[in-house]
């Protein structure tokens, strides 16, 4: 499969750089016009299918692309970004005061510690996992678009490419909204087999 992984559009929180998660954060008027121009990228590929998260920011993103390509778009809930329960609508700072504690644990292992109320790193690579691997073997598509996540983004690129889970932020330090990253991912059997069975063949492609 050759996956095109893509950061939803800019936030109405992006400026202010607070933790979004599985909150539905609007889109700036940026954040749409950079799904205007991904659609116009999409639209000269073979793209076969479109897949997003369930959260407006993912969907509102991917929706130009599904009408320019006129390919089928599967909204999945698995594909939503990393649940940061307590920390989401917070800055770094702000956590810092909250609890301070789980976020010196968070800083030093992002995959294994949660903030809290929140869902670990770990556990949401095994269900985007799940999911993508449900691409490949139930829908059989061969190039999908996938409209998703920054911390999420970041931990199934390492996931894919065999890196420690822990490390995304020093590998990936950051995905650009709107920009296309692609990895090239052979067959599997299983979802766990996903872990370096991807090839990363273009970070940030600026659109």
């Amino acid at each position: 499969m050759i996956l095109y992984l893509v950061r939803h559009g800019e936030t109405e929180w992006h400026s202010e750089n607070r933790y979004a998660g599985s909150t539905d954060v609007s889109l700036t008027p940026k954040g749409v016009e950079q799904g205007i121009k991904l659609a116009e990228w999409a639209k000269g590929t073979d793209i076969e299918l479109i897949a997003s998260s369930d959260l407006s920011r993912a969907i509102i993103t991917a929706t130009p692309s599904v009408i320019a390509t006129k390919v089928a778009h599967k909204i999945d809930p698995r594909f939503r970004e990393v649940d940061f329960g307590l920390g989401e609508g917070l800055t770094s700072d702000e956590m810092e005061v909250k609890f301070p504690q789980a976020r010196k644990a968070f800083i030093k292992a992002p995959a294994d510690s949660a903030l809290p109320n929140g869902e670990r790193g770990v556990d949401a690579v095994n269900r985007v996992f799940d999911a993508l691997f449900e691409l490949m073997s139930v829908d059989r598509a061969h190039k999908v678009l996938l409209v998703a996540h920054s911390t999420l983004g970041r931990l199934m690129l390492c996931g894919l490419t065999g890196i420690d889970l822990n490390n995304y932020r020093t590998n990936f330090p950051r995905i650009i909204n709107g920009a296309v990253t692609t990895i090239e991912i052979e067959d599997v059997s299983q979802p766990s087999a996903l872990f370096g069975a991807g090839k990363l063949i273009e970070l940030n492609k600026l659109l």
